[in-house]
């Protein structure tokens, strides 16, 4: 590599490291003169970095973003950890299985034989947890649009899908008018994604599944950001119960009435699990396993007395365990 091209990266590294950096802080750094940081500043702006100069006292550069993505510069744990980043990408969003499968074909193209080697040595299989129960793939445009939403504080206007997919018509029993709310943050929480939004005409919070968002055009329609009814975002979804799961599919499926609150509930269930409000201080859980004392098992993590408890094997399972442990206690 010529020693203009080495300057030319080790000056590109400076900048993305820092806000703004001096013009004669940026030349010593580089042992260069001022005329010819401009002149290097100037070739960087013709690969399509928009470098901006700053003007005044405090003045100097400032690597800004524009308008086309143009070559990237990552050092070797970077470039090691974006290709173990591509293999483990989560198969929630649908349409980019391509584009991934050409970044990583792209960037180990360009790395050097040493970091290859290390990438191909680091050729990864995925195998799915059984607690983890991920929505169906969500299509990228759908993800575009509420991305677009939520960055832009703008307020979204969608349908909402059926848990099977289906669009209800004006007609169907279960149809409900478009929801229009204020897009505020996107959660991927165990390979589901959720919004968190608010919704002026309930003057309320929701919380919904991104994968059941049919968007409608872009509203274009500004927002002023609230603050969350939760001391952040994570806290808010984990915490509500009424946030659009379905049950997993199991071997055995059962349900109790659980005397906690449904948002204590819903913050400790297992994935695939389906919290439901009775009052204040009651919930209904249902939750699935591999058998009916697996579900038992869950049940007395929670440490709460259960009633209703349904279908007859869970009972039966319960009854097993509560038998098991009191011999064992003796």
């Amino acid at each position: 590599m010529s020693s203009t091209s080495a300057r030319l990266l080790t000056l590109l590294s400076l900048l993305g490291a820092r806000p703004r950096w001096a013009g004669a802080e940026l030349s010593d750094r580089l042992g260069i003169s001022t005329r010819t940081l401009r002149r290097d500043v100037e070739d960087l702006r013709g690969l399509g970095y928009p470098i901006s100069v700053l003007k005044g006292p405090n003045g100097g550069y400032r690597l800004g973003t524009g308008g086309r993505l143009p070559p990237l510069l990552l050092d070797d744990e970077q470039a090691v950890a974006v290709a173990v980043a591509l293999q483990t990408t989560p198969t929630s969003v649908s349409g980019i299985d391509d584009a991934v499968a050409r970044a990583l074909t792209s960037l180990k193209q360009v790395m050097p034989a040493r970091l290859r080697a290390e990438a191909d040595a680091l050729h990864l299989t995925t195998i799915r947890n059984y607690w983890e129960f991920p929505a169906p793939p969500i299509p990228s445009a759908t993800l575009r649009t509420v991305g677009h939403a939520v960055r832009n504080r703008h307020l979204l206007r969608f349908d909402q899908l059926t848990p099977d997919g289906r669009r209800p018509d004006p007609g169907d029993p279960d149809f409900a008018p478009p929801v229009r709310a204020e897009a505020h943050h996107l959660v991927v929480w165990a390979g589901r994604w959720y919004l968190v939004a608010y919704v002026p005409g309930e003057e309320a919070w929701r919380v919904y599944r991104v994968e059941r968002i049919h968007p409608h055009a872009p509203t274009g329609v500004g927002f002023e950001p609230r603050p969350l009814p939760a001391p952040d975002v994570t806290s808010y979804v984990m915490a509500t119960y009424d946030r659009g799961d379905t049950p997993a599919r199991w071997q055995c499926t059962g349900t109790v009435v659980m005397d906690l609150p449904a948002d204590v509930v819903a913050r400790w269930a297992p994935g695939g699990s389906v919290v439901e409000f009775v009052d204040t201080t009651r919930s209904r859980l249902t939750l699935g396993a591999w058998s009916w004392a697996g579900i038992a098992g869950l049940l007395a993590t929670f440490d709460a007395d259960i009633s209703d408890v349904r279908p007859a094997e869970l009972r039966d399972a319960c009854r097993t365990i509560a038998d098991r442990y009191a011999r064992a206690s003796r």
